[in-house]
């Protein structure tokens, strides 16, 4: 391999933005880290890219419990080269996301990044590191979520399949590879400006938030075949009223309310399967096969429709700000400049 100095470990001190929390308020900003700032690991990655996850935003907020770090550097994403280690190969292109990334430990809201070796997954061939940012944690739940549906039987002629909060990161990456898979998507969101960014993705239908059912109903018509619940709370029990037997309910989303309030009768009266979505904990093997599948799931110009906006750290408090918000449509990338 060329020498490429971009490879070579640090001299100098490198951008980073850092989240602390003092008593009951929690600061942010941009400074300078150095390579012993960072947390033990024996694998150096230089970032090339992250993106912006609800997570993130989470972990400025005052009295969180998502940050277990008094200290932090957010990014739960992070995608980009390999530059020292004793398990990848030096030069290896590679996105790092879930464990304690981000939240227990400094995350890829930052030049550098060091994690153990057993959290990598190189990236497949064809996917670039801008690409793999882009995708993130957003489209692996989307791709999860995707797999527990087929894996609970829940098959392209079975019927239509909803995805909510389908404008927001997640929701677009699943409403795209559900239908590249053949899904008939019903796509659910609050934002009427966003039924054609939705149809170019691949929504045979776009829905309003009026599909919650009156409270007093335990069990409403039978739409869906499946859905992908990005929002939770009331929009998530909704949801599991009006599925049709035997379909599975993947959820991964609470920004509509983490508290689940419903009745048994979907699961007993139409055997209804609802999934969790786990994108932390996800085991290593499955984690690359799940990339492998990601690699070849969109192509460049489906994958660039879904880009809101790129910013450096010093972009970032508006950014984290807006997806707290609900205002992002698809994705946030973040390039680790000063």
């Amino acid at each position: 391999m060329a020498h490429r100095p971009d490879l070579a470990l640090p001299t100098s001190p490198f951008p980073a933005y850092v989240v602390s929390r003092r008593g009951s308020g929690v600061t942010g900003g941009v400074t300078a880290l150095e390579l012993a700032d960072l947390p033990d690991g024996d694998t150096l990655v230089r970032v090339d890219w992250s993106a912006v996850n609800y997570k993130d935003g989470m972990v400025t907020r005052p009295g969180n419990r998502v940050a277990r770090a008094d200290v932090l550097v957010p990014g739960v994403d992070g995608a980009g080269t390999v530059v020292d280690s004793a398990v990848v190969a030096p030069g290896t292109e590679v996105v790092v996301h879930g464990y304690d990334v981000g939240v227990a430990r400094h995350g890829a809201f930052a030049r550098y990044l060091r994690v153990p070796g057993s959290w990598v997954v190189p990236l497949p061939d064809g996917l670039s590191t801008r690409h793999a940012a882009l995708i993130g944690t957003a489209g692996f739940t989307a791709a999860l979520s995707a797999r527990r549906l087929a894996q609970g039987g829940v098959a392209p002629d079975d019927g239509p399949v909803l995805v909510t909060g389908a404008s927001g990161g997640v929701g677009s990456m699943a409403v795209a590879l559900l239908a590249r898979h053949g899904y008939d998507v019903v796509a659910s969101t609050g934002k009427t400006d966003e039924h054609e960014y939705l149809r170019a993705l691949g929504a045979s239908s776009v829905v309003g938030r009026d599909l919650v059912e009156q409270p007093e109903r335990v069990l409403g018509p039978e739409r869906w075949a499946g859905a992908v619940d990005c929002v939770g709370g009331t929009v998530l029990a909704a949801v599991l009223r009006s599925v049709r037997y035997g379909g599975v309910v993947a959820a991964s989303g609470l920004t509509g309310g983490s508290e689940l309030s419903t009745t048994v009768y979907p699961f007993i009266v139409r055997a209804v399967s609802l999934v969790g979505i786990d994108t932390v904990q996800t085991p290593i093997d499955e984690r690359i096969a799940v990339w492998s599948d990601l690699a070849e799931a969109f192509d460049d110009a489906t994958l660039e429709a879904m880009v809101a906006d790129e910013v450096g750290l010093t972009g970032l408090p508006d950014a984290l700000a807006a997806i707290l918000a609900g205002g992002v449509r698809g994705r946030v990338l973040v390039s680790p400049d000063w």
